[in-house]
């Protein structure tokens, strides 16, 4: 089962080792036959459910194009039939998962009426309907908090928007806590200690200083809309938790000075979604939008890993079974002081796993030009053209540390030397489906540009056998940009094949190659080496798996067929492709090498 975190893989990943793969004379090998009948699973894959019908229209529930990335990114939208209408489409091509973008926790300074106020200085219209008994919402907080001690303040004033809405599960100190009503919004009071010690006796009669978070929500709650959309559809939502204030000095780090009225806040809304949420298959976890880069120098005191490692001790203490997610960046950029090594990057992995996060979903990075996806043989290779404004003209080996593929063998290595020290944590892959620019950019901001299902399908052959899922940033905006848009492409073309990995494995008594992939049914491997090639109907000569029974992304399965290595010269690279029965081919080879 995908979700739990078991320890599977490890003879795989130590067999595959490097794109270099040797076989062992004393390898066990299993009885070949021609097909192997999959071993059903009632939770592994999606579950089937009906259409429905209701006032945003008729949806459709069932997969029309599976595609090898299953979860997407999505941002928040106010029209209930956006949400509809996404789930159908994420659903369509197979993805299973849907990760929301979240809101930032936020500092803020009042005016003399107790006004939130934005950073020009002037009243935030987004607050300014939160109004008690004629008072500002914080006017009215100190009023309460007085009447308790005269010598009660409020020392910080914080504020958070998100569309969700909240249970009595937020509130430990009813009625001093409490939901208002002002405008379109529900506006929720919480007042805790300074020091984030969240005092649950609720003694205000002790003279203290106060935080008041200012949360400004809405009258329906948006994370019950999308847990009701996954039931239906199948899909596992991932509610975004409150970003951290950013250290104005380092905006790439968390605020420290923040940290205890985050730690409140995310305490609070954690056991408001374990008063109602905690039994929902379809809650699939936390996710954390905290961003940082997966770097060397992460350490224990690394503000935002505090934040991690924080957050998970109340996810498990209000939704034990469900795993916080992240997602960092990569960068393997040579030319900058930050660039870092695969080998800095596992290190990076580590201590994020030290956190107790359940799932690191690393940015392939591809998308924003930091990290390459080529081949070893393929570093004095001209970069992509779509590259070129970030790394400049010049070769993968002199803009880069290494490839994507090289920083999820390592990232894979390292997970497993975790699991073995007993952290239950997985590797997705999160590929970047846009480019780092475009003749017409597809979000609001910035000039990230469409990308193309080629390009797609290169980076799920990088990410190759060392992660348990892929997902991808983003749905909204990148995989419905432009004409046609990334996601009229995969369901044009979602049957062509995707062959993300190669080794050499003996079947008794033949020697051979074993290919793991997508769409690898009534296929035809294709091996071709400076000497000559071959061309292998895996149906009539070899073996296909199409249940591999190991911690693998859904969809993909092995192929094996035979092939004499005798034929090829030692340290070679050779190329592998597969070809389906209607004629389409992977657009990205292997590129495989063995060793002398």
């Amino acid at each position: 089962m995908r979700w739990l975190f078991v320890l599977l893989g490890a003879a795989i990943l130590a067999a595959v080792g490097a794109v270099i793969v040797v076989l062992p004379d004393d390898e066990p090998v299993r009885t070949a036959t021609r097909t192997a009948r999959p071993t059903p699973s009632e939770t592994e894959r999606t579950p089937s459910v009906p259409g429905f019908t209701d006032p945003c229209g008729t949806f459709d529930t069932g997969e029309k194009a599976p595609y090898a990335v299953t979860g997407y990114w999505v941002t928040p939208r106010s029209n209930p039939c956006t949400w509809r209408r996404q789930f159908q489409e994420i659903h369509q091509v197979g993805g299973d998962t849907v990760i929301r973008i979240g809101y930032g926790l936020q500092y803020r300074t009042v005016d003399d009426d107790g006004f939130v106020q934005a950073k020009d200085g002037t009243v935030d219209a987004r607050y300014e309907d939160c109004v008690e008994d004629g008072l500002s919402c914080h006017a009215a907080a100190v009023r309460d908090l007085k009447a308790a001690n005269p010598d009660n303040r409020i020392g910080r004033t914080y504020v958070y928007r998100t569309d969700e809405s909240f249970g009595p599960g937020l509130f430990r100190c009813a009625p001093m806590e409490r939901t208002i009503r002002g405008g379109k919004h529900l506006y929720f009071r919480v007042l805790a200690p300074m020091d984030g010690s969240d005092d649950p006796t609720c003694d205000f009669s002790r003279a203290r200083t106060y935080d008041l978070i200012l949360i400004a929500g809405a009258p329906e709650d948006s994370l019950t809309e999308l847990l009701d959309l996954g039931d239906r559809f199948g899909v596992r939502v991932f509610p975004a938790l409150p970003l951290a204030p950013r250290d104005p000095k380092v905006q790439i780090r968390a605020n420290p000075e923040h940290l205890g009225t985050l730690t409140t806040l995310t305490r609070r809304i954690l056991q408001d979604y374990g008063a109602r949420f905690a039994d929902r298959g379809s809650l699939g976890g936390v996710y954390q939008p905290f961003e940082v880069q997966m770097s060397e120098s992460l350490t224990d005191e690394h503000p935002t890993l505090q934040v991690y490692a924080d957050q998970h001790k109340i996810v498990q203490q209000e939704l034990p079974e469900k795993p916080i997610l992240i997602s960092p960046y990569l960068d393997a950029r040579k030319r900058v002081a930050f660039g870092q090594t695969p080998a800095q990057v596992a290190a990076a992995f580590k201590a994020l796993t030290r956190t107790g996060v359940g799932i690191i979903a690393p940015q392939d990075s591809r998308g924003t030009g930091k990290v390459g996806l080529f081949w070893p043989d393929q570093r004095d290779e001209e970069v992509d053209e779509r590259l070129r404004s970030i790394v400049g003209e010049t070769t993968y080996g002199i803009a880069y540390h290494g490839s994507t593929r090289d920083y999820y063998r390592e990232m894979a290595t390292a997970r497993e030397e975790m699991l073995e020290a007993g952290f239950n944590v997985q590797l997705w892959a999160n590929v970047e489906a846009f480019e780092p620019s475009g003749d017409k950019p597809c979000a609001p901001q910035g000039t990230r540009g469409k990308t193309d299902k080629k390009r797609l399908d290169q980076a799920v052959t990088m990410a190759g056998r060392y992660v348990q899922k892929i997902v991808s940033y983003m749905w909204s905006d990148y995989m419905t940009c432009g004409t046609p848009s990334l996601e009229s492409e995969l369901k044009k073309d979602w049957q062509r094949p995707i062959a993300v990995d190669a080794i050499r494995r003996a079947r008794a008594p033949q020697d051979g190659v074993e290919v793991r992939g997508y769409n690898l049914k009534d296929g035809t491997v294709s091996i071709e080496w400076s000497g000559g090639s071959r061309e292998i109907v895996v149906a009539e000569a070899g073996w296909l798996d199409l249940d591999p029974l190991e911690e693998l992304p859904e969809h993909m399965v092995t192929a094996w067929v035979p092939f004499d290595w005798t034929l090829v010269p030692a340290g070679e690279w050779v190329r592998i492709r597969v070809r389906t029965a209607a004629g389409q081919e992977t657009t990205e080879p292997l590129h495989v090498r063995i060793a002398a």
